[in-house]
């Protein structure tokens, strides 16, 4: 389930992140499995007053590979988000062994209403044989928790 492997994701993320960059916080929207809104979750992030925003998914829909998404709308900052995401989704890119769908554009919650630099990534389809394959490995999920540090 998508909910089970992004937790996954995102602590994996967490514990690298806290392992390899001392005097940061690293704040997570859940760290069980419990259940939030978009709403509840941009508002963590916005009162956290965080630097970037990461909104982990997996895909679903018939399709195959990774992709990376930001805000579709004109807002300040934009050319600093997609610099950050261009970091981001090459690093993903080369730590997986899946299709690079691109770097998009899209009006979704979780970008369009933060108050930082924010990206969703797609880090796979839970319903396609081979992508599933891959996420079901600790390992696989260890790759794309690595490709989300910035460099």
């Amino acid at each position: 389930m998508e909910k089970d492997l992004t937790l996954k994701i995102g602590l994996k993320i967490r514990d690298i992140l806290k392992a390899e960059y001392e005097g940061h916080s690293i704040k997570l929207s859940r760290t069980t499995d419990q259940t939030l809104s978009l709403n509840e979750r941009t508002k963590m992030a916005n009162n956290w007053n965080a630097n970037i925003l990461v909104s982990v998914h997996i895909n679903s829909g018939g399709g195959t590979g990774f992709e990376s998404y930001i805000y579709n709308g004109n807002f300040s900052g934009k050319a600093e988000t997609n610099r950050l995401r261009g970091i981001i989704h090459d690093e993903i890119t080369k730590e997986i062994d899946l299709k690079d769908r691109g770097k998009k554009e899209a009006n979704f919650h979780m970008v369009r209403e933060s108050a930082m630099p924010a990206l969703l990534t797609e880090n796979g389809f839970v319903d396609h044989k081979d992508d599933a394959a891959k996420l079901k490995t600790d390992s696989y999920l260890t790759k794309i928790a690595r490709g989300m540090q910035l460099v």
